[in-house]
């Protein structure tokens, strides 16, 4: 962790019950992330639910959201944001949040002496949205995806035991949170412009001579379709990508991730099957076919050293996280 001196003593409110609020949150907020996280041993899930408790509190500030569902529109975003940053500061620094999300945020950040750096990417990600900022560029569209997702991927990699110093591995933690966010923005286009929001490169809406007013348009969609598979196709190498660092996780840790993995990773297979009916209802994965990637995660823990060397193939990394 970027700080030095004794950790300090849990909040008032007990581990036990930090542990509770975050398995809450993580059955409300992501049935997907859930699943996965019941493959991890016992220490390393309850770390997990209070990290991403606190992932899931920073978006629903950011977005006026309540664990997910329909983004709505904020009119105070700056002072929102700054609210975050004060209450994440304050857990960092171990003084108690008086915000369960916050408290179980400093605590597995101080047991597992994960950098703050990444805490604070990702709420440099949630400033980029509170900016009203668009992607001009592929290059950008990445930036933002390490931001509000890779950034995670690095704490969830330290969190599973990963040396931060491994960049090796960290680099390919930060390609499973690119490839999950990748497959969001093909699946949310629909979602974002009725918020306003657009994360399709403006260099790409130009090659297709689309815009915001017309993007979801019915004559837009062939063109969006191509773009929805463009994005699909670049989620699929970073998943790819993010395999070959699984053989540095003990075995139940690498269960979750490939299972994560593969569940995530239909979604974006799904919108490019889907093509121009990508956008008619939500993309959502079944929990027999998460089930499936479970038990398919199980037998892929075998041999993941030989199928998915450390060395991952060049051409699978396609952009790195800043150092």
């Amino acid at each position: 962790m970027d700080t030095a001196g004794p950790p300090p003593a849990p909040p008032a409110g007990g581990r036990g019950e930090l542990v509770a609020h975050a398995r809450d949150s993580i059955a409300r907020g992501s049935k997907s992330f859930a699943m996965a996280s019941k493959l991890f041993d016992a220490q390393t899930r309850e770390r997990a639910w209070l990290l991403y408790a606190w992932c899931r509190k920073c978006d629903d500030i950011a977005d006026g959201q309540d664990h997910g569902g329909a983004l709505s529109a904020v009119d105070d975003a700056p002072a929102r944001l700054a609210d975050m940053r004060a209450l994440t500061d304050a857990a960092l620094r171990g003084e108690p949040a008086g915000d369960p999300a916050f408290d179980g945020f400093g605590l597995v950040m101080r047991e597992c002496a994960i950098p703050a750096r990444y805490a604070h990417d990702l709420i440099d990600g949630f400033a980029l949205d509170a900016a009203d900022w668009r992607p001009l560029t592929e290059d950008d569209l990445l930036r933002y995806c390490y931001h509000v997702a890779g950034a995670v991927g690095c704490m969830m990699a330290v969190l599973m035991g990963v040396d931060p110093a491994e960049e090796a591995t960290l680099d390919r933690a930060c390609d499973l949170g690119l490839a999950f966010q990748l497959a969001n923005i093909a699946r949310d286009i629909g979602e974002d412009a009725a918020a306003g929001r657009c994360y399709l490169p403006v260099a790409w809406l130009a090659e297709m001579d689309l815009t915001l007013t017309t993007l979801m348009t019915p004559v837009a969609r062939p063109r969006l379709a191509r773009l929805g598979n463009r994005l699909a196709t670049m989620a699929a190498a970073y998943e790819e990508s993010a395999r070959h660092g699984t053989g540095a996780l003990p075995p139940r840790a690498a269960w979750a991730v490939l299972a994560a993995a593969g569940i995530y990773g239909d979604i974006a297979r799904k919108v490019a099957r889907r093509g121009e009916a990508a956008w008619d209802d939500r993309v959502v994965t079944p929990k027999r076919e998460k089930l499936g990637w479970v038990a398919r995660a199980g037998l892929q823990v075998i041999g993941r050293a030989r199928r998915w060397p450390a060395a991952a193939p060049r051409h699978t990394i396609l952009w790195t996280r800043p150092r």
